[in-house]
């Protein structure tokens, strides 16, 4: 292997753990201040092991973990959207409440997401 080739995988690699690192400090950020990621966190284990004790599809097990993500990842996405909307917006305004409420529909409609998949697994 090259020496341009080495210095090419060696920057790619101390981007790729930059960005684990910056992923984790995100991470324990909104962890420390956000009582809802705490809270779907909880869900999702319960969802998880529910997920693993009754009889579905690797599929379904598959879908029902990967929603229960999306749930977690659309709260640290609306953690972010609320703290860059506090940052910007001093005063109250209705875009910035809009703003806000939008981001919360998302965690919502994903939340949503995973119990449409739950109903359908148990159900069907």
């Amino acid at each position: 292997m090259g020496g341009a080739m080495r210095d090419i995988l060696r920057a790619e690699a101390r981007r790729f753990a930059n960005t684990v690192i910056w992923s984790w400090q995100g991470w324990r950020a909104a962890w420390a201040t956000e009582k809802t990621l705490r809270q779907w966190s909880l869900v999702n284990l319960a969802s998880a092991a529910l997920a693993f004790s009754i009889e579905m599809t690797a599929g379904q097990r598959g879908l029902i973990l990967a929603l229960g993500l999306l749930v977690l990842a659309a709260e640290l996405m609306n953690t972010g959207l609320e703290e860059v909307v506090d940052y910007i917006s001093k005063t109250e305004d209705p875009r910035a409440k809009k703003a806000k409420d939008c981001g919360s529909a998302a965690v919502a409609l994903t939340a949503i997401a995973g119990g449409v998949a739950w109903l359908v697994i148990l159900i069907g």
